[in-house]
């Protein structure tokens, strides 16, 4: 395929992941300080104590800015799709719009309506209507990271579609299989629990800080036992969530989950490696084989993980690409060749309806749809198959970075739970400097989730159907890299605008309550 620009596809994949990762920095915060929010409003409705109400418009002011500032980044977001990624947007817009669409209709709808209640109604409207209105904020909120999280499950397994050869797009045929795909269920809640740990942080860690500065010790301790509670039940839950990803990616994702495994031989009775450092294999650099400086095993894990079988075959990147027909496992060189017949049957039906040849045109059609479940291989056809392996040591690092900063978290959350409970907490400074300190590493485990699920998947933007070379827009590449460089500016600017911001309104503190009427 000489005429591709690598060049663009590699600028327009470099722009997408820059906004892509600069907007999931205010997203995860939005999503679960909302319901904390939600939950101290609560506690304010049924005890009346004017302290909940100051703690909840405090953590409110902290919400509005972040949320802002993460609404104008994922207007330029969606905006890519069809600058950048028009060909995607082409082939699959009937099935990837309508989940963006309900989005905006019906989720960010009821976010915003009743965001300017939440903000603007204290003292205005009943005390029961306020509740019910931050309430469905945080309902609105995490309503809208479903839909979106929808569609990016279908890209990692496509399902309840069919390609109308005649338009030459995928079209939606069954609504609730995108809606309820086990992919797509466990990605929103394996998503959006982690959101919930990374606010619970954010929270445990602002109130850490007054707690060293000896300020406002009501008002911290009881963030802390709210976002500890909180955060404690998302990290078990998330936990959860996180086996059953590993499940599904090593169901419909294979090459991903050998990839984050470092996983180059399949195996029976796979075990899992807990700590590695890998070593490159000069010899071997070309099959993108990774060998172990240091490992550390867990005999039987990965294949439990996968399968829930500790002694079922994990096949590996090996298997993946050269083929194992012991395991019935079919080679990238075989996937290739019936994509690349997937794609001249399509043509040849194409042309022979311009012939009006109906005979030719109904071969061509069952031939097409007989191998069009590897159609995107055929892209590849001719090219070297390694060129579909991930980048094995940036997915095989995120996600154990990933792991074991989420264990982190869940010890944090039993200790100051703990002290909290005991009245002790303001006392034990290294762990008040840990929980403030913390509040960066609860950042960096949330985009290297996304790293793991967008990197890990490469070179594929819908799984085995259509990979990022034939997905890109036809723009010159120079226009790209210009607006990457304008958009890097713009979020370093908006990142430092909400930091300066969110730093200056927690110097300040929970204003002073004026009595009730």
């Amino acid at each position: 395929m000489e005429h591709i620009d690598f060049s663009l596809v590699d600028w327009s994949r470099a722009q997408f992941a820059l906004t892509a990762m600069y907007h999931w920095l205010f997203v995860p915060l939005t999503l679960g300080l909302s319901f904390v929010i939600a939950f101290m409003e609560t506690l304010y409705f049924r005890t009346g104590n004017p302290e909940w109400k100051r703690i909840t418009k405090f953590w409110m002011t902290l919400f509005g800015v972040n949320f802002a500032i993460g609404v104008a980044t994922g207007i330029i977001l969606e905006f890519e799709f069809g600058t950048n990624w028009s060909n995607y947007s082409w082939f699959v817009g009937d099935i990837f719009g309508a989940p963006l669409a309900i989005e905006g209709i019906m989720a960010f709808f009821m976010e915003s309506t009743f965001i300017a209640v939440m903000f603007f109604g204290w003292n205005k409207v009943s005390k029961k209507f306020h509740l019910v209105s931050t309430w469905l904020v945080a309902i609105g909120s995490n309503l809208s990271a479903l839909w979106i999280l929808v569609a990016n499950a279908w890209m990692q397994n496509p399902t309840g579609m069919h390609f109308n050869p005649d338009t030459a797009r995928n079209e939606m045929v069954n609504f609730w299989d995108v809606l309820f795909s086990p992919v797509a269920i466990n990605k929103f809640f394996h998503t959006v629990l982690s959101a919930y740990i990374l606010a619970s942080i954010f929270v445990i860690g602002v109130s850490a800080w007054f707690l060293l500065k000896n300020r406002e010790q009501l008002f911290a301790k009881r963030s802390i036992k709210v976002a500890a509670i909180f955060g404690l039940a998302a990290s078990f839950l998330t936990m959860l969530t996180g086996d059953g990803s590993a499940r599904n990616m090593a169901k419909f994702q294979p090459m991903k989950f050998a990839a984050m495994e470092n996983l180059y031989e399949g195996q029976k009775n796979a075990p899992l490696v807990a700590i590695g450092i890998l070593k490159e294999d000069a010899k071997e650099a070309l099959h993108k084989k990774q060998d172990f400086r240091i490992e550390i095993e867990i005999p039987n894990m990965l294949s439990y993980m996968a399968f829930l079988d500790p002694n079922a075959y994990v096949p590996g990147i090996k298997d993946l690409v050269h083929g194992n027909p012991a395991y019935n496992i079919m080679s990238y060189q075989e996937k290739s060749e019936k994509g690349k017949l997937a794609i001249q049957s399509l043509a040849d039906y194409k042309n022979a309806r311009k012939a009006k040849n109906d005979s030719l045109a109904n071969i061509s059609l069952t031939k097409f749809e007989a191998n069009y479940p590897y159609f995107g291989y055929g892209y590849y056809a001719g090219r070297d198959m390694h060129e579909l392996i991930p980048n094995i040591p940036l997915t095989f690092y995120s996600f154990r970075i990933m792991v074991g900063l989420g264990f982190h978290f869940l010890a944090l959350f039993l200790v100051v739970l703990i002290l909290t409970n005991k009245d002790k907490i303001e006392k034990k400074r290294f762990i008040l400097y840990t929980a403030l300190w913390t509040i960066p590493l609860a950042y960096i485990a949330s985009e290297l989730g996304w790293i793991v699920a967008e990197v890990g998947r490469q070179p594929w933007v819908i799984q085995d159907i259509l990979p990022t070379i034939a997905a890109v827009s036809q723009i010159k590449s120079a226009s790209v890299q210009i607006t990457f460089w304008l958009f890097f500016i713009l979020f370093t600017g908006l990142l430092i605008a909400e930091i300066k911001i969110m730093v200056s309104q927690i110097k300040k503190g929970p204003a002073i309550e004026t009595p009730e009427n």
